[in-house]
């Protein structure tokens, strides 16, 4: 079995089914015996390009480890679902567990408000630190 990442932008009006699409291509992969190394939902993003008519689309990224029988299945599934706007299918040498860049982890996140009294906070002390150095000189 060889190893594959799989990017797939599914149109932004269907993006309440992605969990059902994944679920369903999950299960492809394994019923042949096939193992998913990896799954990402990245979620709605801006594209660079309008394609059919929508700007955004929603992203997902799996890595796999599947027979040839089991992509043609799932390629054939990316074909004919309307769904889905773009796929992409990149053989890999090894099974890639770790997590991408672009992902963005609910738990990582932090409230728009911290960030702001974060980096507010050192600004105050070296405008102090300054005018104490311009008084002392």
């Amino acid at each position: 079995m060889r190893h594959y990442e799989i990017v797939v932008m599914v149109h932004p009006d269907q993006s309440e089914q992605v969990p059902a699409m994944i679920e369903r291509y999950k299960n492809m992969i394994q019923t042949d015996g096939g193992k998913v190394h990896r799954l990402e939902d990245w979620g709605r993003r801006q594209l660079a390009y309008p394609i059919a008519k929508a700007h955004k689309a929603h992203y997902v990224l799996m890595n796999v480890e599947c027979s040839d029988k089991a992509l043609a299945e799932l390629e054939n599934a990316f074909r004919f679902n309307d769904a889905v706007i773009r796929k992409l299918v990149v053989r890999k040498d090894d099974a890639v567990t770790a997590q991408s860049p672009l992902f963005k982890n609910p738990e990582d996140e932090k409230p728009k408000g911290e960030y702001r009294a974060r980096n507010e906070a050192p600004a105050s002390d070296e405008a102090a630190d300054a005018s104490a150095e311009a008084a002392g000189a």
